[in-house]
């Protein structure tokens, strides 16, 4: 793939960004904050088919009474799912303007610390939501700030650098974010959305909480959260907090706490594709109003029309088959940052971008990980789509002395690409539990 850098090439060292002095004082309050953005866009890959399926949704259950002098109306177009497939970034900034809570001191900076990468296929059978870790590393291309200045290009910056060289979430830094995956991954993305704090306070109250499964204590001073072994429904802060933190689960790295993050994504993504919440108009209003209060959508999304019609792909797929997946990455002792681990990530985005199905490896069980399956249900991984039924055997003939025989090959399906087990991930069907992490070994 064009723009990534080789594992067996020490990466040049990376231009840094103007502020990131600031950002990086040995402060506890800014810390803390660094971690706030990651929760921001945890909740967006089901909040733009939320808002859809209710408006959809409820104009179906609208109670009409015939008034007898009105006019003959026809009836309204009927509002079908998009054609094709979908490409769609979904981000989450630390900005803390126009805020209703308090999340402590300003950064004075705006980074993009969470990206996900939704794909829709183009037959609508399967999606994806890739989640790029803050600190990989990638090229920026130029951006306009918003201020009448082209910041870069540069080689390699940290892909949480994007929004703030775009000038910000009130300028271009949304199309800048956009600009910087489109490079390193070739894929076209005409549609994105970012998310803001609040969003996933309002996000988890209006839905009424999300069931999160933890399988070994959490405990993390720095996001003030203790969640004993079970399962706990969180909303509002303690949503929060669970999605940002980072000490508190796996090993303590970003790469463990996407895969705790995903645990609170397909749990959410079941409960917003079940009946309880479809029927119920409050949660449903409660949804569509968090997502139209705290989210800032590209031009192609403004129309309700478009999300309706998104929302109308994405929301028959079976939940076997949406697929959420970390994108691979290596480290480099002592660096600080991620590098992308080439061929699995081009194998990756070429099926992707191939409009091929991804079916995830049973994890390595040495491999670090924020997950774990689920008491009594199967290892996270992904099944590759079952092919033809199965036929009723009969008795192989017995081969002709001194005549050529040919093994019968297993039967697979070409549009199915399964992935290699260093590539984590589940799908929203699977059950996990969250992998804490004591005090002790932090």
């Amino acid at each position: 793939m064009s723009g990534t850098s080789r594992r067996s090439a020490r990466p040049s060292p990376v231009r840094p960004l103007a502020r990131h002095g600031r950002l990086r004082k040995p402060n506890p309050a800014l810390a803390l904050l660094k971690f706030l953005g990651i929760a921001m866009t945890v909740v967006v890959v089901s909040t733009l088919s939320v808002a859809g399926i209710a408006a959809w949704d409820l104009s179906r259950q609208v109670k009409t009474v015939h008034l007898g002098n009105e006019s003959e109306i026809g009836p309204m177009p009927e509002i079908s799912a998009i054609d094709g497939g979908v490409n769609m970034l979904l981000i989450g900034s630390d900005s803390r303007a126009n805020s209703t809570y308090s999340y402590g001191e300003d950064p004075e900076s705006e980074l993009n610390d969470v990206n996900i990468l939704l794909h829709i296929s183009q037959d609508h059978t399967n999606a994806v939501a890739v989640s790029f870790p803050r600190d990989l590393y990638v090229p920026i291309p130029e951006c306009d700030d918003g201020e009448g200045n082209v910041q870069g290009p540069y080689r390699q910056q940290k892909i949480n650098t994007a929004l703030e060289f775009g000038g910000g979430s009130a300028k271009g830094g949304l199309a800048c974010a956009v600009k910087t995956v489109e490079g390193f991954t070739g894929l076209s993305i005409p549609f994105a959305a970012m998310i803001s704090f609040d969003g996933v306070i309002e996000m988890s109250n209006a839905i009424g909480g999300v069931p999160v499964c933890v399988a070994q204590k959490i405990e993390d001073t720095h996001t003030e959260l203790t969640l004993d072994a079970g399962t706990h429904e969180l909303q509002g802060m303690d949503a929060l907090k669970f999605l940002r933190t980072r000490y508190g689960v796996g090993d303590g790295s970003d790469i463990t706490r996407i895969s705790s993050q995903q645990v609170f994504l397909s749990s959410l993504v079941r409960k917003v594709k079940s009946a309880d919440t479809l029927t119920d108009i409050t949660k449903l209003y409660g949804l569509a109003g968090a997502a139209v209060r705290n989210m800032t959508f590209s031009d192609s999304l403004k129309s309700v029309d478009t999300m309706v019609q998104i929302a109308k792909a994405l929301q028959p797929i079976d939940l076997a088959k949406i697929a959420f997946v970390q994108y691979p990455t290596y480290s480099v002792d002592g660096d600080g940052g991620l590098y992308p681990s080439d061929e699995s990530a081009e194998l990756l985005m070429t099926a992707i971008m191939n409009d091929q199905a991804l079916a995830l490896a049973a994890p390595n069980p040495d491999q670090r990980s924020g997950s774990v399956a689920a008491p009594g249900t199967e290892t996270p991984a992904t099944e590759a789509p079952a092919t033809e039924a199965p036929v009723e055997e009969t008795p192989a003939e017995t081969p002709v002395e001194g005549e050529a025989t040919t093994p019968t090959p297993t039967p697979t399906d070409p549009g199915v690409v399964e992935l290699p087990s260093g590539v984590l991930g589940q799908s929203a069907a699977q059950e996990t539990c969250s992998v804490g992490r004591a005090l002790a070994d932090q």
